[in-house]
């Protein structure tokens, strides 16, 4: 499985505040996606409709979800049915056996990619490599990060964070070009450099957008024309899904491909959608001779038996709860640590890695919301979070994660907000505490323990009032408020 750097959160999200670059190019990219899917969807359908289709798109998953057992072993029997192979795959170190044995028993030697973010959770490309074999991403955005060694950055942007200058540099290096900041140019060398591998590739591996049940069909949503070419240049197609990926019927497939292209990048169709269920047929021109559908868990399971987390598998991948959220919009994906980022990535990953590594996702939200009302599917992601906050504290999941010293803090307030008096001299103790370091209204620098001096290190707090509302009411208020014959206001 891919590795997870999800411990190293917070002091990559710093890394992320202070790169000018990043910020630059966050701002940029993100209102543009904001404002086309407002735009796409206003002129299309206006809000009464397309409440209606996420509605009615949140209750098929849902009930996918809740019978999934029968639907997996429909889909089995149906790819089966079109001449294909069917794996269940428990983790990733199975499915990149899965995928290392199919490879090895056809002597492939060059393998070509279209986007798959299962494939990115196994990190089956290194696995292949150690093997002898070459994986090559054909997604232009993939493409380059493979250049760079590094993982994606958003799961429809993967290269969003790149500079022309870098990419030029990239190509310069690995594909040895000419320098270019022109954009059309960059596209056309990377093109010239993928055209040779589709024509040498004994193998495609592609992810899914969604899996048909009742007809064994896996469809795929792409911009670049590269997974229609992986699925049918190679002599073996193998695909890489989620279990949650199963839709029951071709029928629902007009509604999620409404969804998935307005909500990702604001388009009301991607350039290409394409359907394939198995090898090619006697008298088919082209496709593939041997089809293979690996689906894996990876995790899966874990979503799957919370009743709560059990909806977080309804995601289909836009990326719109990414490109609304004020803490994805500020670190960008790699400070997440793992495949999946923003506020679906802070979801998922914990249960699906390790709690205790990935513990600090559940509270990279503000919990806004803004994500909850963009997502096609209707996806309660805060409430999520909050459900993730409560296991990690409670260390429901294996792993206790809180201190001894915010054990003691949380037991101090517990005992004042029961006693009066206890509350009142409490709040004099903090009164008395942060007084030196009040200015103007404001403590900018606590020094005492990091739970504490943490409110302070990237904001300033508010001070403590001189006096308590309590004190303030007994020795003026109560007075002014008094009627003439004495008796107080109530």
């Amino acid at each position: 499985m891919a590795e997870v750097k999800s411990a190293e959160f917070k002091k990559a999200s710093g890394r992320a505040l202070r790169d000018e670059k990043l910020q630059h190019s966050l701002e940029h990219v993100m209102e543009h996606f904001v404002g086309a899917r407002a735009s796409v969807i206003e002129n299309d359908f206006g809000d009464e409709n397309w409440e209606a289709m996420r509605t009615r798109a949140a209750a098929i998953k849902q009930s996918t979800l809740e019978h999934l057992d029968y639907y997996l072993d429909m889909v089995d029997r149906s790819v089966r049915r079109n001449g294909g192979h069917v794996y269940f795959a428990d983790d990733a170190a199975q499915a990149n056996a899965i995928v290392l044995d199919i490879a090895k028993r056809n002597g492939v030697k060059t393998v070509i990619k279209s986007k798959s973010m299962v494939s990115e959770e196994m990190g089956i490309n290194h696995i292949l490599e150690r093997e002898g074999i070459e994986p090559v991403e054909t997604d232009l955005g993939e493409y380059i990060i493979q250049l760079a060694g590094e993982t994606p950055f958003h799961i429809i942007a993967p290269a969003m964070h790149k500079t022309r200058q870098e990419v030029s540099a990239l190509f310069q290096e690995w594909l040895k070009t000419a320098p270019t900041q022109d954009i059309k140019r960059l596209c056309v060398y990377a093109r010239d450099a993928l055209r040779e591998k589709f024509a040498a590739a004994d193998m495609g591996i592609s992810g899914a957008n969604f899996v048909v049940a009742e007809t064994g069909t896996v469809c795929l949503v792409t911009n670049e024309g590269n997974g229609r070419m992986t699925t049918s240049a190679p002599r073996i197609h193998v695909v890489l899904a989620g279990m949650e990926k199963i839709v029951p019927a071709v029928e629902d497939l007009a509604l999620f491909l409404r969804l998935l292209p307005r909500s990702a990048t604001g388009q009301r169709i991607t350039s290409y959608n394409t359907f394939v269920g198995g090898p090619r047929a006697p008298s088919d021109e082209d496709g593939p001779e041997e089809f293979h559908l690996v689906l894996v868990d990876n995790g899966r399971l874990n979503l799957l038996r919370d009743e709560v987390m059990r909806e977080a598998l309804r995601c289909i991948r836009c990326g719109a709860c990414l490109n609304h959220c004020p803490v994805y919009r500020k670190i960008g994906g790699h400070a997440y640590g793992w495949v999946y980022s923003g506020p679906i990535g802070a979801i998922v990953t914990p249960p699906m890695t390790n709690m205790k590594v990935a513990r600090d996702l559940p509270y990279a939200s503000t919990l806004c919301g803004t994500c909850k009302d963009v997502c096609p599917v209707k996806i309660d992601i805060p409430r999520l979070l909050l459900h993730l906050r409560h296991k990690v504290a409670e260390g429901a999941l294996g792993e206790r994660s809180t201190t001894w010293m915010e054990r003691l803090f949380v037991g101090q307030w517990h005992g004042a907000m029961r006693n009066r008096k206890a509350l009142e001299g409490k709040a004099n103790l903090g009164r008395l505490l942060t007084r030196p370091f009040a200015r103007g209204g404001k403590v900018r620098k606590l020094p005492f323990a990091p739970m504490v001096s943490g409110w302070t290190a990237s904001r300033d707090f508010p001070a403590p009032a001189p006096r308590s509302f309590a004190r303030l009411w007994r020795e003026e208020l109560a007075h002014d408020n008094a009627h003439p014959n004495g008796t107080e206001q109530g």
